[in-house]
């Protein structure tokens, strides 16, 4: 189960799972890009748009997916969006808290209506998305760091809520050139691996998380 599938490190990971056998299913906020993978990727995957920040729409989602599939094995929450650059005081209170419903509270919405069914079979993996951002700073990105300094006080929180063998485990990324980070470094993004090249170390790695590192904050090897 995998959020954010639309773009980026998501659409990304979408088609190495995939291409390892996986069943994927997924959501994102945008309609056509949700209408290209299921015309890419037909059943047992499934794409549905919804906005992590509703619960309102996460709560249907959820309980459609576990009726027809039962719980997930790996729950990763990816989705997230970041602030414009500016100093902590010109971010308008509006942009701040879409990124907070978004970056926190989408998680946790996701967290609260698949992770019981989890739970209830006690097994399977949470991956939450935090960044290089969530265990140092960078001026102009006050609001995005605190979002993900967040993610890892409730990811480390949540493991020790969970019943053996299961695990809940906050994961950096690394450095990656994306939309998102376009919007931070600018052109200079392209030094970095693309979203397509990072899967190739990303997906493996997120694969072989087990209950050994709950709670254990991890950065995909390889990654600035």
């Amino acid at each position: 189960m995998l959020t954010g599938v639309t773009r980026g490190l998501g659409r990304a990971m979408v088609e190495k799972f995939i291409e390892l056998g996986h069943t994927v299913l997924g959501c994102g906020r945008s309609r056509e890009g949700v209408e290209d993978l299921r015309k890419r990727y037909r059943p047992p995957h499934d794409f549905a748009a919804v906005d992590v920040a509703l619960e309102h729409l996460v709560e249907p989602w959820a309980a459609r997916l576990l009726s027809s599939n039962g719980a997930p094995d790996l729950l990763i929450n990816n989705a997230a969006v970041i602030n414009q650059n500016a100093p902590l005081w010109q971010v308008p209170g509006e942009e701040f808290d879409r990124l907070f419903d978004v970056n926190v509270k989408g998680v946790a919405n996701v967290i609260r209506h698949f992770v019981p069914a989890m739970v209830a079979r006690k097994s399977g993996v949470i991956v939450n998305f935090s960044s290089g951002w969530g265990r140092s700073v960078e001026s102009d990105v006050a609001p995005y760091c605190a979002s993900k300094w967040a993610i890892e006080g409730l990811t480390r929180a949540l493991a020790e809520e969970l019943p053996r063998p299961m695990a809940a485990v906050p994961l950096n990324p690394g450095i990656i050139d994306t939309d998102m980070l376009r919007s931070c470094f600018g052109g200079t993004a392209s030094r970095y691996p693309s979203p397509l090249k990072w899967v190739e170390k990303a997906v493996p790695f997120i694969l072989s998380l087990n209950s050994r590192d709950n709670g254990k904050p991890a950065s995909v090897p390889g990654q600035s």
